[in-house]
């Protein structure tokens, strides 16, 4: 028998996949612009690392990734014991929901950001309150207003944000994070973090930083991700990691992708550039777009009615995109940047659904 809080979960899935609509379809996608992978790839040095560690598949990973989590916490000038590893994201969203949320507690978050952060505090039990943008990005007055009204024990901010590609900036955040009751937590999720202008924040005693190898890395596949807290928020962590959550092959590739930052940087040039390219399409067919500090853009349609049906008829063309799912974003279509080439097929397309 089901405990008492799955009992009470409704059957649902975050997200569906690409994959689902090409069985249901019977065919592949041409362009899969739905779900802010990395249309330029990873690094050759990450991949190449990737298949010698291959040969290795049959030992075990280093549980406690001690290479991976020594390269990250230098690079951000922490101690190794101020970082985790996990499979990717949404592993660390359930891990700090379990380490940090009682059953029946409140937590805070904005009305349609990242839906599985969601689906993680379901899963404990525990009360979802959530805050509308205002002006299209979140409001961190209105989060913290309302961490005080409910005694938050947490408070989940995205920065950059997902859907809405809007960005804080360090001193904003700081500035928010003393404003919030003594006893929450703000989890800030950092995932598209090395496509902002300025993305670091000072270590502090009531946040905890989740980070990932998925986006700019372009490691989707590989599922590496990595929480920054206090020795505190990392030993309650690693209570309840899973001890071989990232494989042998990943922590390899994910170490030799942090020894190529010229790559990086060159895919967060390219991820600008085709920002711009694709705001120009846009605004070429008469649309605006969103301010976006992120590897997608969101395309405004001007109402619901329009934004479903372009993201229906492009997907009739085999053109996989997205559209946040409450109001005021849900009037926008959100398109992960591509190459050059995919963002021009992308545009031709947009502009023949607009017109047919």
């Amino acid at each position: 028998m089901h405990s008492s809080i799955v009992s009470g979960l409704a059957a649902t899935k975050p997200f569906i996949a690409p994959e689902s609509f090409e069985r249901e379809r019977g065919r592949p996608l041409r362009l899969r612009l739905g779900a802010n992978e990395s249309m330029f790839g990873a690094s050759p040095m990450a991949i190449e690392a990737m298949v010698r560690a291959s040969s290795q598949a049959n030992l075990y990973p280093d549980p406690d990734g001690v290479e991976l989590r020594t390269a990250l916490a230098e690079g951000h000038g922490l101690s190794i014991q101020e970082v985790a590893l996990a499979s990717g994201i949404d592993e660390l969203l359930s891990l700090l929901a379990r380490v940090f949320i009682n059953p029946g507690d409140t937590v805070v978050t904005s009305l349609g950001s990242y839906p599985n952060f969601e689906y993680c505090v379901n899963g404990v039990g525990a009360i979802i309150q959530r805050v509308r943008y205002r002006d299209d990005a979140i409001d961190l007055e209105a989060l913290s207003q309302r961490a005080h009204e409910t005694s938050a024990r947490m408070v989940y901010l995205a920065n950059p944000d997902n859907p809405s590609g809007s960005w804080h900036e360090p001193s904003a955040v700081l500035a928010f994070i003393a404003t919030l009751p003594p006893d929450c937590t703000l989890l800030l999720d950092e995932a598209y973090a090395e496509f902002a202008p300025d993305f670091a924040i000072p270590a502090h005693a009531a946040v905890v930083r989740s980070r990932t190898f998925s986006k700019a890395y372009g490691l989707a596949g590989a599922r590496v991700g990595y929480v920054i807290g206090s020795p505190d928020h990392i030993g309650g962590v690693n209570k309840i990691r899973m001890q071989f959550g990232v494989s042998r092959t990943s922590q390899i590739g994910a170490l030799a992708a942090l020894g190529d930052q010229d790559f990086l940087a060159n895919i967060i040039k390219q991820t600008a550039e085709g920002r711009k390219a694709l705001s120009s399409q846009a605004n070429a067919l008469g649309l605006k777009t969103l301010p976006s500090h992120t590897n997608f853009v969101c395309i405004d349609m001007g109402d619901r009615p329009t934004a479903d049906k372009t993201v229906t008829a492009l997907l009739e063309r085999d053109v996989f995109v997205r559209k946040p799912w409450a109001d005021p974003l849900d009037r926008c279509i959100r398109v992960s940047i591509g190459t050059p080439e995919q963002m021009e097929m992308f545009g031709e397309d947009l502009r023949t659904v607009l017109l047919s």
